[in-house]
């Protein structure tokens, strides 16, 4: 390895050029390459992932163009002085640019001897809303002609300018980029190119004239030749593409701070389109959809970056490579695992080729699927790279999720319209859209796929809004290929046997045509696509996966427990290792053919006696439901939630319903109609429910705690160990705790003294209502267990309706009123503050209270970290959130013990 040349960060940060007012003027730009970095790795908050790996990348002597990073700071700076550029940034940038000449031995803007460069963005974390990148500027028509001199390839030089052109004109001049396309498609087909790669040097020149003149046209103005106003603006556009509303989607859809700015690499150009001995291409080190140990991406020979992910042509395989150019491939393979090694992670990697030279533009954290990710993290460890503690915190708990989402049924046949690239694994369903507008609107009623001939930045938000995404252009480096697997939707790519038709709603593959709308399935893992809805599976944990969550399951200290409300439900939360039930909804057991007609039986009933006596019709069921459960469960705690919705919700609404519902029960229908208005709530949430049913109608508690307790000491009976955990639910006054456990306790004596066993229960509450949480140690005088109920304290704290929230959510988290949705992450200061009271006076009147949370929360990493930070005993969530749970709890206790 080679000695580091870079300056210490210590020295770099505090280099400063002086000013006229005698005050130093802050360090702006860092150079690399040439044997000289002024960063490092460490330092991307302040160079952005690009500039710190570029930089790190020259001290371990890999062949890298040399160029320079502008930082985050001056990004930040520009929007505090109103897009305005810092003071000293303008003469650095020059400075910077006559040491890039030295290092180049060209001259910026000189038409004998042209520098040409390339510029990035380059944010602290990947961003893929961010800005494209502009190759070859300082072109000119001065500088063009110096080119070809130089190279002796008019084609070559032509091909950059043209090139060069358009993305500066759609990147920093706004012009639409279709309008160059189309010129370029009108030049293919009047010299019958297939591709751009056959297009003549004049037709190329053709199309430099002709990009001017679309300049022109659209803006107004003529395409800049000066190459600093060149610059200039490309690295305005840069900046301002932080703010852009593809960026802002991406931040907000993945939690990234909105101040971070990011940093400009400015890039020596090099060459892959000079001829046959010269390419370009993309790897990573490992295979980022499986995890397998091998180089994995594409390359292009005589092209440039752009032309790989873009999927304007279909790249080739590294496989390829290594039969075509095995002197690069092995320089390749070399590289990669020096910076894999060193870098101890899979790494991404862009590489360019100029007459058989060997460069490295970039290299950087690779993107990866869930079961990449488990598979790399493990083999990691077995290989020494890393331990057991940082493959547990290296992965990301709401990633694994991926791991669970559903296959195709193995017994299914489905009919397979075409075949492209599978880029993300996993099995999706949904009706087909094809823009980034429907697919978010669509998506709130109806799961959808997006279909498109290929993605690009602006497709994001559509792209989170569907299960799976189709393109009929591009490779396994694409937008839709990288984007895809990171948000872990199901991925096919490259599937040129489909012509798609946007603007016409349609998609033909063969003599199929799919309209808007229309079912398919895609199978991410094949890259298949199917017609219509083919029935899926569900996953299991094995291998890799199943490694990663018992070395969780020996780091973790909070339970993870699963709400499940029936056997099956149980049995899935088990084999993804469940410790217990933490939220059983006995009113999920009332509905279906046999028991609603009872229900609603019990709930018309005239007097105590008519209603006992439907309840005792219910009992049965509900024994049966939680002998299911506690023999799945045998021997871990079962929380059992005693009845909490109103009434009215198993009654008939609409008046068909209920002239059907009373001819059922022989009911008049005046009656029944009037029982419905009579249970007619203005605010159902906050009225006659939870411990107010119980009260009101002991008897439906009496009946819940004797199937419960049956149900126990039959199994116990048959040495089948049970921990029952009866809840109370929406206590807000001890005094209702009080009431509701008198009929509990004398219920559940009663009926063990009759089967003659010992059987230990516990009765508890649910705290959901705010002073629940502030007269909690009076509660826990007779309570044995809290079971946080996040959904309801969140909405009665806040005072926000579930069913509501989402006609204003958006401008909320627009406008940064809220950090995130608080039904879908803990709202820690408030709904936190309350758990964290209600915990503490709980405790300070009995030691040994146990404590846990069964809203959606208890499934969700940042939420999981809190509870295991305030100290309770478990999180409960549902059955498929377990082994996310699992992970993110082992990652709360490796923070905590750091």
């Amino acid at each position: 390895m080679r000695k580091r040349t870079g300056t210490s960060v210590k020295s770099t940060r505090k280099a400063a050029t002086p000013a006229s007012n005698g005050r130093a003027v802050p360090k702006h730009i860092y150079v690399f390459g040439g044997g000289r970095a002024d960063g490092r790795a460490d330092m991307k908050k302040l160079l952005g992932g690009k500039g710190a790996n570029l930089a790190e990348m020259t001290n371990l002597g890999v062949p890298v163009p040399p160029g320079f990073t502008i930082t985050t700071e001056v990004c930040r700076q520009f929007y505090a002085l109103g897009e305005r550029w810092p003071k000293g940034l303008e003469a650095q940038l020059a400075q910077q640019l006559r040491w890039l000449e030295g290092v180049t031995k060209k001259g910026f803007g000189n038409p004998k001897n042209p520098l040409l460069v390339s510029v990035r963005s380059g944010a602290p974390v990947s961003m893929p809303g961010m800005m494209d990148s502009i190759l070859n500027l300082g072109l000119n028509p001065d500088t063009v002609h110096g080119f070809i001199v130089k190279t002796e390839n008019p084609r070559f030089a032509y091909d950059a300018y043209r090139r060069f052109i358009q993305m500066y004109g759609d990147v920093v001049l706004h012009v639409e980029h279709k309008a160059f396309e189309e010129a370029l498609t009108k030049q293919r087909l009047a010299h019958s190119a297939k591709t751009d790669a056959e297009l003549p040097a004049q037709a190329l020149k053709e199309l430099v004239g002709a990009y001017k003149a679309i300049v022109k046209q659209r803006t107004g103005r003529d395409f800049p030749d000066d190459p600093m106003e060149q610059l200039r603006g490309a690295i305005n556009a840069v900046f301002s593409s932080w703010n852009n509303e593809r960026a802002n989607v991406y931040r907000r859809l993945n939690n990234i701070p909105n101040t971070l700015g990011t940093a400009v690499t400015v890039q020596s150009m090099v060459f892959g389109n000079m001829g046959s001995q010269s390419l370009t291409g993309v790897f990573f080190t490992r295979d980022p959809g499986t995890g397998e140990n091998r180089l994995y991406g594409e390359y292009l020979v005589n092209a440039q970056g752009e032309d790989v992910v873009a999927g304007i042509r279909t790249p080739k395989p590294m496989a390829e490579l290594k039969r075509e150019f095995p002197k690069i491939y092995d320089r390749l393979y070399k590289i990669g695992q020096q910076l894999q090694k060193y870098f101890k992670d899979i790494q991404d990697m862009e590489f360019t080729v100029e007459e058989e030279v060997l460069y490295m533009l970039q290299t950087r954290t690779g993107k990866r699927t869930a079961r990449a990710a488990v598979t790399i993290a493990t083999d990691f460890v077995k290989e020494g790279l890393i331990t057991k503690d940082q493959a547990l915190l290296r992965i990301d708990p709401a990633q694994i999720d991926q791991l669970l989402h559903p296959g195709i049924d193995p017994k299914a046949k489905p009919r397979v319209i075409a075949k492209g690239l599978p880029a993300s694994p996993g099995a999706a369903v949904g009706k087909v859209v094809f823009n980034t507008r429907d697919a978010v609107e669509l998506a709130e009623k109806s799961k959808v796929i997006l279909v498109r001939e290929e993605t690009s930045p602006e497709d994001i938000e559509g792209m989170a809004a569907s299960q799976g995404i189709l393109t009929a252009r591009g490779g396994m480096t694409s937008h839709a290929a990288v984007v895809g697997r990171g948000m872990g939707r199901c991925c096919v790519v490259g599937c040129n046997e489909i012509t798609v038709r946007e603007e016409e709603r349609h998609f033909t593959a063969g003599d199929v045509t799919v309209k808007e709308h229309d079912y398919i399935t895609l199978n991410g893992t094949t890259g298949e696509v199917m017609l219509g809805e083919v029935p899926l599976v569900q996953p299991e944990l094995t291998g890799s996966f199943k490694q990663l969550l018992e070395w969780a399951d020996t780091t973790r200290r909070l339970r993870v427990r699963a709400n499940a409300d029936t056997p099956q439900d149980a049995k899935v939360a088990r084999g993804f290792g469940a410790e217990g039930i933490g939220l059983c909804r006995t009113e999920h057991m009332f509905f279906g053919e046999e028991r609603l007609p009872v229900v609603r039986q019990m709930i018309l009933a005239k007097d105590v006696a008519a209603r006992k006596a439907a309840l005792a019709k219910l009992l049965p069921f509900q024994k049966q439901d939680f002998i299911g459960i506690f023999e799945v469960m045998k021997g871990l705690p079962v929380t059992i939630r005693l009845l909490d919705p109103p009434l009215h919700e198993f009654l008939p609404n609409t008046p068909e319903d209920q002239e059907r519902v009373s001819k059922q029960l022989g009911i008049d229908l005046r009656t029944l109609r009037e029982t419905v208005n009579s249970l007619h709530e203005l605010n159902p949430m906050l009225g006659h429910r939870g411990c107010r049913l119980g009260i009101t109608y002991p008897e439906i508690n009496e009946m819940q705690t004797q199937a419960i307790v049956e149900a126990a000491c039959e199994l116990l009976r048959d040495n089948v160990k049970v921990i029952p955990e009866i809840m109370v639910p929406l206590v807000g006054h001890p005094q209702e705790f009080h009431v509701a456990k008198a009929v509990i306790d004398e219920v559940a004596k009663r009926t063990i003294a009759r089967y003659k066993v010992t059987l230990k229960y516990l009765v508890g509450t649910m705290i959901e209502v705010p002073r629940a949480a502030v007269v909690a140690d009076v509660i826990a005088q007779e309570a044995e267990f809290f079971s946080f109920g996040t959904n309801d304290l969140t909405q009665m704290t806040f005072g926000f309706s579930r069913d509501d929230i989402g006609k204003f959510l958006p401008h909320y988290l627009k406008a940064n009123i809220l950090p995130a949705d608080p039904f879908m992450k803990l709202d820690q200061d408030g709904v936190g503050g309350l758990i964290r009271m209600g915990l503490q006076k709980g405790r300070a009147t009995r030691k040994d209270l146990k404590v846990g949370i069964c809203g959606e929360h208890g499934g969700e990493p940042s939420s999981i970290e809190f509870c295991h930070k305030v100290g309770m005993n478990y999180v409960s969530c549902s059955p498929y959130r377990v082994p996310v749970a699992r992970l993110a709890a082992a990652q709360a206790a490796l923070k905590d013990k750091k």
